[in-house]
């Protein structure tokens, strides 16, 4: 059977060096005969000699050759067309001109202070930990990276391919010698003063990689290899006590080394940082968040390397030798690491092990790293060994959702994309140095902002949302007014069925709704009408609908949003406004901002009081650890604020205590630590967790209720209520009695009488339902201000008239005369 095989495979090959020759030398058809008729001469007629069969092989043995080397040429060509399909450039070189002149104009208003600001933070976190022998104390100054812009894709850029991942790759090259970053150094012996370092100049190259994720709505970049890099580094004197200018002994190379190390921690290959592409900018600034991790399972853990690798490891190490006998991990469990909170799960066994454990994280900042960290314990159950890791990072997008991206097989990218808080989503994440992936559930619970306010889930609240659209459910006012005048329109949509257009607008500033007058016929309106807003904060959008009056139905002629954002007193913003969702329209408004004088009694009265103070109240908490042999804890709680300290009492034989205790402490900005301790009559006591308390965004006498996980152990959270109070609670009603009663009545009375004219105002001309229920609603809120404003003028009147009645019995008991004594 190997012979018939080997017998038609010569064949098939002879046959297709057959066609091959007859394509390539298609005189042969003639060249043969008449070498066979040579040979005939030769070998019967006149006998020269054998030449002819010679010639004939050596011919046959060159194509045969050149066959066989266009056969293989063939084949890697076909081969490399599979390699460049797959890992090289599908595109050719592209210029990148038109990007390098967006880059010019947006840099020096728009970019440039965005990474100053970025770049100057984390410097500033970098300079804590890394500084020179030299230098006793840094200073971070100023930060600018100057006008010149760096230069993208000078030699032209390229897509690429990963997988199924596009890559963009193009050069990077900055060569500026305008940047500035002055620190102020303190110098240690033997050289003590002060002296100044200045950056004045910056050189960076390399090659930089865009990749874009979830449909174009963001870009991870990162650099291909650590560029290199260079810095032009200036000394100075530092003031009185300063040393005189000169160079600072490795300084210049210390900051190089700082800045090359941390490009090369953050953003070189595979470690990318992602810049969202928000389709709506909602102006908030998130400074934390809360994230839910439930870490489910893994599956195949394996370390990499051969069973002999590892016997001949584990034979090295001594008499363990016998324990291991693959590669396979036997006991394992994970630890989550955000910052410095890590929380563990229980140990599995197996090379697939399920924990389905949850923890509570919290972030700090806009962005954060979720690092899963796995352990294996050994056969004793004793000791247990570090053998790879994982992360996931998160990013707040300035529309209110969250992205999460990790690294995937073959450097690809693994990316979710959260649009609202409370959603979860699921990741498989392979582990870096061992064949394996990690399963986990993210829920990113809740986003806090730089104003105070909270992105809550949907099934926690139904306040603010990713839309801009939706406002906040509780909104706090600045104080002053906005005066908004709807002046005119021009150019507005014409009823397609009637041919008419009888215009009037809605504004809607939060809960406030107001509608102008309605103009008959006509596309360029002019109204002229006035509005004014109480003035919210938190980036609240003034929020405007263009209407076409009819008798069937109002149509929707355009609509938008205004920011009110900026506003200052004497300045009048005159604008036109397009219309939106529509073809043509605009509205031209003039907004005002102006006091409000219903206030001005309460500012006068607040910037009297008293300094304010933080109200702590420590309520309970839960899933501590055991610090006793019994498995319980003896659990109390010392508050640490600066050098004040105060602690609760002590519940016993719990790990779910109960204290609601109330802490009050002035205000001096310094940390408020939590310290969870167990109490023990005998042996010291022993510490079982603890925790800061964040509460410099809250706003005043707005508390803030919250579960914040314990450091430093592995299981528990404490519940705690923190306020900002601004007011002496012993003079507070003293002072609103003071401030305005009389005015608080006219304010309730008239804020009762405008909503019932725009509730009347509304039904009588047939409004919508959404503008009768707010108005509806205006109408019960104000009905149930002025039910507890009634209540407090009876709770007065009661203490008045009692006060009255008491000085009359004075007044007849000293104005009556001594009583006669009888004779």
């Amino acid at each position: 059977m190997a012979k018939k095989r080997l017998k038609k495979l010569h064949a098939k090959d002879a046959l297709e060096f057959f066609n091959h020759v007859m394509v390539e030398q298609p005189l042969l058809p003639f060249l043969i005969p008449l070498g066979l008729f040579a040979w005939f001469l030769e070998r019967w007629v006149v006998p020269f000699s054998n030449w002819v069969p010679l010639a004939a092989a050596v011919w046959a043995t060159i194509q045969y050759g050149r066959f066989k080397r266009k056969i293989a040429i063939e084949d890697l060509n076909k081969r490399w067309k599979h390699l460049i399909l797959n890992t090289a450039p599908t595109t050719p070189i592209e210029p990148c001109e038109w990007l390098n002149k967006l880059l010019i104009e947006v840099w020096p208003n728009y970019m440039e202070p965005k990474l100053s600001r970025k770049f100057q933070s984390t410097v500033e976190r970098r300079l804590k930990n890394r500084r020179p022998k030299l230098i006793d104390k840094i200073e971070l100054q100023e930060f600018s990276l100057g006008s010149c812009p760096p230069t993208l894709g000078s030699q032209g850029m390229r897509w690429m391919t990963s997988g199924d991942q596009q890559v963009m790759t193009l050069g990077f090259d900055w060569d500026s010698h305008e940047m500035s970053v002055m620190f102020l150094a303190k110098l240690a012996n033997p050289l003590i003063g002060t002296a100044r370092i200045v950056v004045n100049s910056i050189h960076i190259k390399g090659d930089l990689l865009l990749s874009p994720i979830l449909d174009g709505e963001a870009i991870l970049y990162s650099f291909e290899s650590t560029p290199e890099v260079r810095i032009g580094v200036a000394f100075g004197s530092g003031g009185s006590q300063a040393v005189p200018g000169m160079e600072l002994p490795g300084v210049s190379t210390w900051l190089v080394k700082l800045l090359t190390e941390t490009i090369g921690k953050t953003m070189v290959e595979p470690r990318r940082l992602c810049f969202s592409l928000p389709p709506v900018d909602l102006k908030k600034q998130a400074v934390g968040g809360v994230l839910s991790v439930t870490v489910v399972s893994a599956s195949n853990l394996r370390r990499k390397g051969t069973t002999n690798e590892l016997g001949k490891r584990q034979s090295s190490s001594g008499s363990n030798a016998c324990l291991i006998f693959d590669n396979k991990v036997a006991h394992a469990f994970i630890e989550v690491e955000v910052g410095n909170l890590m929380r563990k799960t229980n140990t599995c066994e197996g090379p697939n092990p399920t924990w389905n454990s949850t923890f509570n994280m919290v972030l700090h900042g806009e962005t954060g790293v979720v690092k899963f960290n796995l352990y294996e314990l050994d056969s004793g159950g004793v000791k247990f060994n570090y053998l790879t890791s994982c992360e996931i990072k998160v990013k707040y997008v300035l529309d209110g959702s969250t992205i999460f991206w990790a690294i995937g097989h073959n450097s690809g990218v693994v990316a979710r994309h959260a649009e609202h808080c409370g959603k979860e989503v699921g990741m498989v994440v392979p582990f870096e140095d061992i064949t394996g992936e990690l399963t986990v559930s993210l829920v990113l619970k809740e986003w806090q902002f730089t104003d105070g306010s909270v992105t809550l889930s949907n099934s926690l609240s139904n306040g603010f949302q990713s839309s801009p659209d939706r406002s906040p459910k509780l909104q706090s006012r600045t104080g002053r007014m906005l005066r908004v005048k709807v002046v005119e329109g021009r150019a507005l949509a014409v009823n397609s069925k009637s041919g008419k257009c009888d215009p009037y607008v809605k504004l809607q500033y939060g809960k406030a709704l107001y509608k102008t007058k309605t103009l008959s016929q006509t596309v360029r309106p002019v109204w002229n009408d006035k509005f004014e807003f109480d003035e919210l904060a938190g980036g609240e959008y003034l929020k405007i609908k263009c209407y076409n009056s009819d008798t069937f139905g109002d149509d929707s002629i355009g609509s938008a949003r205004v920011n009110l954002e900026g506003l200052l007193y004497g300045a009048s913003r005159d604008v036109w406004v397009p219309l939106e969702k529509v073809d043509s329209g605009e509205i031209r408004l003039e907004i005002e901002p102006i006091q409000n004088d219903q206030n001005d009694s309460l500012k006068r009265s607040s910037s009297k009081v008293e300094a304010g103070w933080l109200e702590l109240v420590v309520i309970e908490a839960r899933d501590l650890v055991a610090a006793d042999l019994r498995g319980t804890s003896d659990p109390y709680v010392r508050v640490q604020y600066g050098n004040k300290k105060q602690r609760t009492k002590v519940i016993y034989k719990t790990l779910s205590p109960y204290w609601n205790q109330t802490f009050e402490f002035a205000e001096t900005g310094e940390p408020l630590i939590l310290h969870v301790k167990d109490h023990n009559a005998v042996l010291p006591t022993a510490s079982i967790g603890n925790c800061a308390v964040e509460y410099s965004m809250l706003l005043p006498n707005q508390p803030a209720d919250k579960w914040i996980p314990l450091q430093g152990v592995r299981s528990g959270e404490i519940h705690v209520k923190i306020a900002r109070r601004v007011t002496d609670p012993k003079r507070k009603a003293s002072l609103q009695t003071a401030a305005s009663a009389l005015g608080k009545g006219h304010k309730i009375s008239a804020q009762m009488r405008d909503s019932l004219k725009k509730c009347a105002g509304l039904v009588d001309e047939g409004g919508d339902a959404e503008a009768v229920s707010l108005a509806l609603t205006e109408v019960e809120g104000v009905q149930d201000e002025q039910e507890l404003y009634i209540q407090q003028l009876e709770r007065e009147k009661a203490v008045l008239l009692s006060k009255i009645h008491e000085l009359g019995s004075e007044i007849i008991r000293t104005s009556s005369g001594p009583a006669r004594t009888p004779f």
